[in-house]
């Protein structure tokens, strides 16, 4: 069968794709239901973007690269979008939007996007032995046991990355990104938790408190969880995907930057209140009597010299860990790396050197911040190749 545009992939970037791509769509996935990402994410509420989508908030080898997309289909685009489908939705923290309901009013919404651009929808479907015959690109798509050749002018690569392999992520975009001769970027593990060895935190999982988490240049205030592995929790997660193995990851525990100040006065008012009863009343009692375990935190406020609270500010506002590594893809969000961006045009997300090939959403070498922001990237990536395409149909 012929078509005009093939796109291997029915999650957020390939329908949005579908959406805006033209006559002549073919949509495969060897899921059972697309959408499966939108569908549990946000706790099942989908936070489908964020208010401060800005390209600084991606990372990438060519920073630069995520501009033309973000720019030409905005967080406002897509909000626009999901009221005129009557979806409702709030607002939660640090500009992140989820829906009122449930995620799924996301899938449903980009569904009959689609069925109204006549897309065509093929779940539970293999695509493979992907080639190009000299005018068209080729595959045979696999059903019910059955084979079925396929050809069409355009193929969109729209199958993600490698992060959550129990939901079948693969990297085959990666594959048949490498069997076109596009370059990659390693992938690795991104927003994922840190782990560190021997079970150092153990005794401490599931104590959560808003820390300042550092790791090279990026700093987010936002709240840390000790788990039986490690370290997670957003800022923590947001902080991993700077990371690298071997570097250090600074945590502020009071960053509020007042504790010694605090110190100082209480040292004149309650001399003789413990050291560690202050320090419980501005961090949680476990992660307390923890430190005490590891740094010196006995006497009273009473006793301590403005070096001793010197010190300890230093101890508990720049907390240096090393992490042994991370839970990696099972537990990753995302993946970092991907697509080479220097084989792709911004505007349009085609291959340079293979006309009509396009790459998209987390297959390529754009990750966002936790918050909305990679489901943004899908959005205007998918809207991108997906204008280009049906450009390209009309000047045909």
């Amino acid at each position: 069968m012929d078509y005009e545009t093939l796109i291997l992939g029915a999650g957020a970037a390939g329908m949005m794709c579908a959406a805006h791509a033209g006559p002549g769509v073919l949509v495969v996935d060897h899921a059972r239901a697309p959408g499966e990402k939108i569908r549990i994410s946000g706790g099942g509420r989908c936070n489908f973007t964020n208010l401060e989508v800005r390209p600084e908030r991606f990372l990438s080898q060519n920073p630069h690269f995520c501009k033309s997309a973000l720019a030409r289909y905005t967080q406002r685009d897509f909000i626009d979008l999901v009221s005129r489908h009557g979806i409702a939705w709030h607002e939660k923290t640090l500009g992140q939007l989820f829906c009122d309901g449930k995620a799924t009013q996301i899938v449903a919404m980009l569904l009959r996007e689609m069925q109204a651009a006549g897309a065509e929808l093929r779940l539970s479907t293999e695509a493979r032995d992907i080639g190009h015959d000299g005018s068209r690109f080729t595959a045979v798509i696999r059903h019910d046991g059955r084979d079925q050749p396929v050809r069409a002018r355009s193929l969109v690569l729209a199958t993600g990355g490698k992060s959550i392999p129990k939901m079948g992520a693969s990297g085959y975009a990666y594959d048949l990104a490498a069997q076109f001769g596009l370059a990659l970027v390693p992938p690795r593990p991104g927003l994922v938790p840190l782990t560190f060895p021997e079970g150092r935190f153990a005794a401490l999982a599931g104590v959560s408190l808003p820390v300042r988490a550092s790791a090279a240049e990026a700093v987010f205030d936002e709240a840390m969880l000790f788990t039986h592995r490690g370290l997670s929790g957003p800022s923590i997660l947001q902080a991993s995907s700077y990371w690298q193995e071997g570097a250090p990851v600074t945590v502020n525990l009071l960053p509020g930057g007042r504790l010694g100040q605090i110190l100082r006065d209480k040292r004149r008012r309650e001399g003789k209140r413990a050291l560690t009863t202050e320090l419980a009343e501005h961090l949680p009692q476990r992660l307390v009597a923890w430190l005490a375990g590891e740094t010196d935190l006995g006497g009273r406020l009473g006793d301590l010299s403005d070096r001793r609270i010197d010190a300890l500010c230093a101890t508990l506002e720049g907390w240096e860990l090393r992490p042994a590594g991370t839970e990696g893809w099972r537990t990753a969000e995302v993946t970092l790396g991907g697509v080479a961006t220097a084989a792709l045009s911004s505007r349009s997300m085609e291959a340079a050197a293979v006309p009509g090939l396009y790459v998209i959403g987390e297959a390529v070498d754009v990750t966002g911040w936790l918050g909305g922001y990679n489901f943004q990237w899908a959005w205007s990536s998918g809207v991108a190749a997906g204008r280009a395409i049906a450009e390209r149909l009309r000047e045909a």
